[in-house]
């Protein structure tokens, strides 16, 4: 009864957007007066742009991942593990679905949360656009399960062909990945995979290494990482064939079976893995939701970040589309896009509490970076502030790179922890074995 006269703000989706901000609410409000929670149907988080290097193994996971429980303690809010069903706004209560068991067991039945603010921040999912196959047969880097089921396969996939080498003597047995998408995570994967083949001779596969490792990527448009000015972008299609990549622009997928990929201009790619890194959409369910959603069922939202239909409900992140004044296109689905509009909603919701006009949100593009593993990092800095055209390559773009995950770590566990945390990360790159198998 004392929770229900609490001012009550639900957070759905604990992604980077969505947990950044109910770190600052709970830091801000505590448990005196508010009741600040989180709903996520994980139990864990993990930065999404990580997650290409724990498919390949180059990150171990479980050290770099934040339990919602402990830090939901740390910062006065309250974590509830589920998955958002369906609002009800007359009532303003959330309907999380039931949870079951990997033996299909219930673990909690369907929940009704009340909310005096909502935010949904529940991210972006890969658009196959309707492809035939490949929900069947490809593979996707969404969330931390998908990763290490990809690293699983791939592991599998070098011990396979490792084993028919070094015992049948079959010199051209290879593994062979296929990428669809040439954009950031497409591009980091691919060179990522040769690092990780790389090192494999070193972890008992003595007779493996990158040159048994064939990877192709493919990219529908005229040339791969869009978002980056055109020279960037072919510094790094040229650095990804130095490596051995081949690189298809131009090239239109049309179908996957469970052993090629089929290309408009009549292709078919053998591939032992197929990677869909490919467009992004909201999840499907959102647009059953009583809210305004647009053809990729993003939530429309107005520039404050408040629904088209209730200024109660807000949305940001990859889930959102935000059409600013003046602009043309909505706010891209990327992380600082994420990071800024979390900081916006924070204020906003703080102005509401303090009876203050709210403020339009404002993105400030800080430009595009892309790791291209050890090999390589390249982008473009500042981006319109300049025009975008302030290209870095080498040790300045590493270090701006890392720089990116080293901000998230401080907005979610403030600053202390967070340097604690980006010192302790400097030893375990010592200490730490350079792939993780298991």
């Amino acid at each position: 009864m004392a929770s229900a006269k609490k001012n009550q703000i639900v957070v759905v989706g604990g992604g980077a957007g969505g947990l950044e901000l109910v770190r600052r609410l709970g830091a801000r409000y505590g448990r005196d007066e508010h009741d600040i929670i989180l709903v996520e149907k994980n139990r864990t988080h993990i930065w999404k742009p990580l997650l290409h290097e724990v498919a390949a193994g180059s990150l171990d996971a479980n050290m770099d991942e934040v339990g919602y429980g402990g830090h939901a303690v740390r910062w006065g809010y309250r974590f509830f593990n589920g998955a958002l069903e369906s609002i009800d706004r007359d009532r303003r209560q959330i309907v999380t679905k039931p949870m079951f068991d990997a033996e299909g067991r219930e673990v909690v039945g369907r929940h009704h949360i009340r909310y005096d603010y909502l935010v949904l921040s529940v991210g972006g999912v890969s658009n196959d656009f309707g492809t035939p196959g490949v929900a069947e047969h490809a593979l996707f880097l969404e969330n931390r399960r998908q990763a290490d089921d990809f690293r699983g396969r791939l592991l599998n996939a070098c011990l396979r062909v490792s084993h028919l080498a070094a015992n049948q003597g079959a010199d051209d047995a290879r593994v062979r990945v296929c990428i669809v998408g040439g954009g950031a995570t497409g591009v980091e994967l691919a060179a990522e995979l040769y690092n990780a083949a790389a090192a494999l001779r070193h972890y008992g596969l003595e007779v493996f290494d990158e040159s048994r490792m064939d990877v192709t990527l493919i990219e529908a448009g005229p040339r791969i990482l869009p978002a980056l000015p055109e020279n960037i972008a072919g510094a790094a299609h040229e650095e990804l064939e130095n490596l051995g990549v081949e690189v298809l622009t131009g090239t239109m997928v049309t179908k996957m079976d469970e052993t090629h990929v089929h290309t408009k201009d009549g292709r078919a790619i053998r591939a032992d893995l197929k990677v869909w890194a490919a467009g992004v959409k909201a999840p499907d369910f959102l647009g059953s939701l009583d809210l305004e959603t647009n053809r990729i069922n993003q939530i429309v939202v107005r520039p404050t970040l408040q629904t088209t239909v209730d200024d109660r409900i807000f949305a940001l992140g990859d889930c959102a589309s935000c059409l600013l004044p003046g602009r043309d296109r909505p706010v891209p689905p990327r992380a600082q896009a994420a990071h800024q509009m979390a900081e916006a909603a924070f204020e906003n919701l703080k102005r509401i509490q303090d009876g203050r006009p709210l403020k339009n949100f404002v993105y400030r593009d800080r430009g595009s970076l892309v790791s291209l593993s050890r090999y390589s990092t390249i982008g473009s800095l500042m981006g319109n502030l300049v025009g975008g055209r302030m290209a870095v390559e080498g040790r300045v773009a590493r270090f701006a790179y890392l720089s990116l995950y080293r901000l998230h770590l401080i907005a979610v566990h403030g600053w202390l922890k967070g340097w604690t945390l980006i010192v302790l990360g400097h030893v375990n790159q010592i200490v730490r074995p350079r792939l993780k198998l298991h």
